[in-house]
């Protein structure tokens, strides 16, 4: 049973007001099916968003943020829960033993970072946890074109598609990673 969801986003805004909606939309369906939203810790971007979201709704928001990140001021202190980590590899390790599912909204290369990690889990069997993309604005099409070639390649063994859940809704990535109402 899925009861916290670990939220990967970019700290920047992105250049479409559709990431930012995407993001509040998120943060406020977790509040509402009573999921624990797990991300970053920043003020910032997305970020700042789903978790400011989550929070306005009645949601319990953890944060998981570097001690460096937390010292240039970046960590959201309004949170109901903050952990300060040593680093990134720790920030990753902790996100992912507090949740039970993973969703990427549109983010950079840290977005990227921990969703392949996440999923890299998955293959080497280190957990079971589902996986989803938030595909707003058809952001994430290249990486799903790009993991569509690594599969007909070889490189990839498993069907992505049994790896990542891919919708375009809060709601709909939701149900499909198996996140029931509460």
């Amino acid at each position: 049973m899925i009861k916290s969801v670990c939220v990967y986003c970019g700290s920047a805004m992105g250049a479409k007001p559709e990431y930012a909606r995407t993001a509040r939309a998120l943060g406020v369906a977790l509040a509402r099916r009573k999921l624990r939203l797990v991300y970053g810790g920043a003020h910032v971007g997305l970020m700042g968003i789903v978790a400011d979201s989550a929070l306005a709704a009645g949601g319990h928001v953890e944060g998981v943020i570097p001690r460096g990140m937390e010292e240039r001021e970046l960590a959201h202190t309004g949170l109901s829960q903050l952990h300060v980590v040593a680093n990134m590899s720790e920030r990753k390790d902790k996100m992912a033993m507090l949740s039970d599912a993973f969703i990427a909204l549109p983010g950079g290369l840290g977005t990227l970072d921990e969703l392949f990690e996440t999923i890299t889990w998955t293959v080497l069997g280190i957990h079971n946890k589902p996986s989803g993309i938030l595909n707003v604005n058809s952001y994430w099409e290249p990486l799903l074109t790009m993991l569509q070639r690594m599969e007909t390649e070889g490189f990839v063994a498993q069907p992505w598609r049994e790896l990542l859940c891919v919708a375009d809704t809060a709601d709909a990535i939701l149900d499909q990673l198996g996140a029931s109402d509460a």
